[in-house]
């Protein structure tokens, strides 16, 4: 816990409100930093590509991602597909996505982070460049947000470590990184409400009682944040063909898509249909389903695993969550059910074989990754905290070499400051005790700004004592 003469380290963590996933994966990293070590961490959550300080142009441009993906989702893949090349990522960021290296670098200079943790894609690079910018020396990392294929932009910045939600995308990323030991398996991190035990039978009829519902079965539609993957329709098709069950649809901020659920509603007049707008309880929802619907975005797959929801997926954003659809249907958690009738057979099917759905709860419980957060959060304590980490001694005597560049190094000091480093891989401190001279000092320091613009990865900080 922080104390008076210890406050609490700032933390920089740099979103983008396109979609829900990116703000919620940072919400969560944040406030298990506070269960890990409470008070000693303040973070900050900035968004250089929708927040106050960005060009109008810019954040009109981002907004247009839920209505793309809703209505055109061509286009978005065609974007996706041409910006996942050097040659288009390069124009992208010299271009449209310019504004947002100077938000990053007001808000790096603002802050004064012990680390940088970039939750969108777009975000890295410019956390890299302000970092050189402003003379900081606060380790830059990258946490994917993305389940299975991860788009050019998560991994070509020179971060300092990349947070992978598998094993598999580790190696993959790896296998084209001269740095393989950059990609860290942790998983994708979600809320710790999500993270409690699956209930059996009994406790999710509970659980529906206590929401208001009525029926035993319950199917639950979701469309992440903007409410996306025809819910309407699907709604509509679930209650036509499947007289026995209740249906809850989650609009998130899509209000068109809650108006025409409600006006279904009451048409159909028999109450098993309900709309839900921006949920604050949305782990009950999916704790208590037995059938969870909806398209495949990496967040509600995470969430559905961790609460053992059974999945039946109806669409994908086309570039980044088509391997998420595999994912699901190969870990035998869910299956996909791209059209309507195709939908209401499925859950009909399910309904009738409990064997099967059981089966196939109890494999997406084995999917989920309930303590990603923890695990991440966990990872940024500990490369945050740079002064404490390893500190090597260099008296006032020991002797100084040269390098061939007439730099001056203290000779016993440097081979131990490398392999300390590359043997944890985290910032060092190295003390100068009294007794040193000004020159010396001055040597050593200059030596350390020669360290840390090596490219290296090495970050270290001298002390007087």
């Amino acid at each position: 816990m922080a104390s008076p003469e210890q406050p609490p380290l700032p933390l920089l963590f740099l979103i983008g409100d396109t979609g829900g996933g990116h703000r919620s994966a940072a919400t969560a990293v944040q406030q298990s930093l506070e269960r890990v070590q409470p008070g000693r961490f303040a973070p900050v959550i900035c968004d250089p590509l929708r927040g106050p300080d960005v060009p109008g142009l810019l954040r009109w441009f981002a907004g247009l991602y839920g209505l793309c993906i809703r209505i055109t989702p061509w286009l978005w893949w065609s974007f996706w597909r041409t910006s996942n090349s050097r040659l288009g990522l390069r124009l992208l960021r010299r271009t449209i996505m310019a504004p947002v290296y100077g938000s990053v670098e007001r808000a790096v200079a603002a802050c004064r982070p012990a680390l940088i943790v970039a939750f969108h894609p777009m975000t890295a690079d410019p956390a890299v460049r302000a970092r050189t910018a402003t003379g900081s020396t606060a380790p830059a990392i990258t946490v994917v947000t993305d389940l299975v294929t991860a788009h050019l932009s998560w991994v070509d910045a020179a971060v300092d470590r990349v947070v992978v939600p598998s094993e598999v995308v580790a190696e993959r990323c790896a296998a084209d990184d001269a740095t393989p030991d950059r990609f860290v398996p942790l998983g994708l991190p979600v809320a710790a409400e999500f993270g409690r035990p699956p209930l059996d039978d009994g406790q999710r009829l509970a659980l529906k009682h206590e929401l208001g519902l009525r029926g035993e079965f319950l199917v639950v539609l979701t469309g992440g944040a903007e409410g996306s993957g025809r819910l309407r329709r699907n709604a509509a098709a679930i209650l036509r063909q499947v007289p026995d069950v209740d249906v809850v649809v989650i609009c998130g901020r899509n209000r068109s898509l809650r108006r025409r659920i409600d006006r279904l509603a009451e048409r159909a007049g028999d109450g098993r249909l309900t709309g839900q707008g921006f949920v604050g309880n949305m782990a009950d929802w999916l704790r208590c389903a037995d059938i969870v619907v909806g398209k495949a975005g990496p967040g509600t797959i995470a969430e559905a695993t961790c609460c053992g929801a059974p999945l039946v997926l109806t669409s994908f954003v086309p570039g980044q969550e088509k391997g998420n659809a595999e994912f699901v249907t190969d870990s035998g958690a869910g299956v996909y059910a791209p059209r309507p009738r195709q939908l209401a057979a499925e859950i009909a099917r399910l309904r009738r074989d409990p064997a099967a759905l059981a089966a196939m709860r109890a494999a997406s419980a084995s999917a989920g990754r309930p303590e990603a957060a923890i695990d991440i959060a966990r990872f940024i304590a500990e490369l945050a905290a740079p002064l404490r980490l390893a500190e090597l001694e260099v008296p006032a005597d020991v002797p100084v070499g040269r390098d061939d560049e007439g730099v001056g190094w203290p000779s016993e000091l440097l081979p131990a400051l490398l392999a300390e480093t590359a043997a944890i891989g985290r910032p060092l401190v190295f003390t100068v005790t009294d007794g040193a001279g000004s020159d010396r000092r001055a040597r050593a320091s200059a030596s350390l700004r020669r360290l840390r613009r090596s490219g290296a990865g090495i970050r270290a900080a001298l002390r007087d004592r």
